[in-house]
């Protein structure tokens, strides 16, 4: 539980950003002394919570919000706003912090991709953002065009507008596919070296048929130069995840991009009531989190921030390595959760414990652990992250992990 004292000690290290300053003084809105007396309301529930040596998934809440963003949603809940003026403004702010000509913050990336999507479908025609996703007869056009290689369950985003999603695979077959009814290329960052055209080419692509080009970087954060590298790059929208590396709400995300489209999609946002997003609502609070989150996340010490990755992943790595059987080796992905990433493999002959064993063992102990899948078709590997550990559960991870797996030997 994030106690006042610990919510100014936090802010009281922190540079004035956007308007809020890093003191008590400055920021009345830290008096929680009126709230209610702290419950343990996941013990109360049964719910188990645990120690995310995974990294930012979904399946188990993103990443963990803040201090400074708990304190903004907290400021937020005390008044009424008009939805509209705040993501304006808000907008406004996030558009200059990432070198973006427009922004808006949505319920994800997920919603990021379709709303955007209804943008280019509509322009600023309310009548048509009311009848997506029935296209037929209202004159927009009806295909988006993506690489079979970027075929991810997300894609289904673009589906809720009512488009029809043609998948190719090389560049002879996305320029053929382009024809009258092509309303946008749509790109997903994370598969860029998994297909045939990547990331640079396709936009090229775009540009060249006067095509506007949506990009999918969810888990593209870090690093920090992603907010901006693809704007720049030539893509008319970017989405990012929220909840993620900026560590804003998990519920929440970031459309970047030309104001052309992103504009236009307002039209199928909350507060508006007979559109396709109308159930993608965010609230005051989580927009004004997210512009905190943003702030925060441009302001810290990268080079400071891995560094101690790497020496979380090197603790935890000599820990597993010194069980005998037990290799390890470090990569950082070269997009999507670009982290240093701890792969841990054993010799089953030593240790004849398949990784869901161990996972199983380090989620019944006491802290429990959570880890991720290691290489794909190996029984006998996972791998950890760190990025989402509280600053010394590292050694809790290294300490269990060795354990488990001299439990096994």
């Amino acid at each position: 539980m994030i106690t006042r004292r610990k919510l100014i000690r936090n802010l009281s290290a922190v540079p004035l950003l956007g308007g809020l300053a890093g003191t008590a003084k400055a920021l009345p809105f830290l008096d929680v002394s009126s709230t209610a007396p702290a419950k343990d309301y996941f013990k109360e529930l049964g719910v188990r919570t645990f120690v995310n040596a995974a990294g930012t998934y979904t399946a188990m809440t993103g990443s963990l919000m803040l201090p400074e963003v708990l304190a903004a949603i907290q400021y937020a809940s005390k008044d009424f706003v008009m939805l509209d003026e705040l993501q304006d403004k808000v907008g406004k702010r996030i558009a200059s912090l990432v070198h973006s000509e427009y922004a808006v913050v949505t319920s994800g990336a997920f919603s990021a991709i379709t709303l955007g999507l209804t943008g280019v479908l509509t322009g600023p025609d309310e009548k048509k953002a009311a009848a997506i996703p029935h296209l037929e007869g209202t004159g927009m056009k009806t295909e988006v065009i993506m690489l079979k290689a970027h075929d991810i369950p997300y894609a289904h985003a673009l589906k809720n507008t009512g488009v029809k999603v043609l998948q190719v695979d090389t560049r002879e077959e996305l320029e053929k596919a382009i024809n009258d009814q092509t309303a946008m290329l749509f790109f997903v960052n994370a598969n860029n070296f998994d297909g045939k055209v990547q990331v640079e080419e396709f936009i090229q692509i775009a540009k060249a048929h006067n095509l506007p080009a949506m990009i999918d970087c969810a888990a593209d954060v870090p690093p920090v130069e992603n907010l901006w590298r693809f704007t720049k790059m030539g893509y008319d929208m970017v989405c990012f995840s929220g909840g993620k590396g900026i560590r804003g709400p998990q519920s929440a995300g970031l459309l970047l991009g030309a104001e052309k489209y992103i504009k236009p999609a307002r039209l199928s946002m909350a507060p508006r009531g007979n559109t396709v997003g109308r159930g993608m609502k965010i609230n005051k609070e989580e927009i004004l989190g997210m512009m905190v989150a943003l702030e925060y996340y441009l302001a810290k010490d990268h080079a400071k921030e891995w560094k101690m990755w790497e020496e979380q992943i090197a603790l935890v790595g000599n820990a597993a390595k010194s069980v005998p059987g037990v290799v390890t080796e470090v990569k950082v992905p070269a997009v999507a959760n670009h982290i240093p990433t701890l792969h841990v493999s054993w010799d089953e002959k030593k240790i004849p414990v398949t990784a869901a064993d161990l996972r199983d063992r380090l989620r019944k102990g006491n802290p429990s652990i959570e880890v991720a899948d290691g290489q794909p078709g190996n029984k006998y590997a996972i791998s950890i992250t760190t990025w989402m550990l509280v600053p010394g559960q590292e050694k809790i991870v290294a300490a269990r992990l060795k354990e488990v797996l001299s439990q096994g030997a």
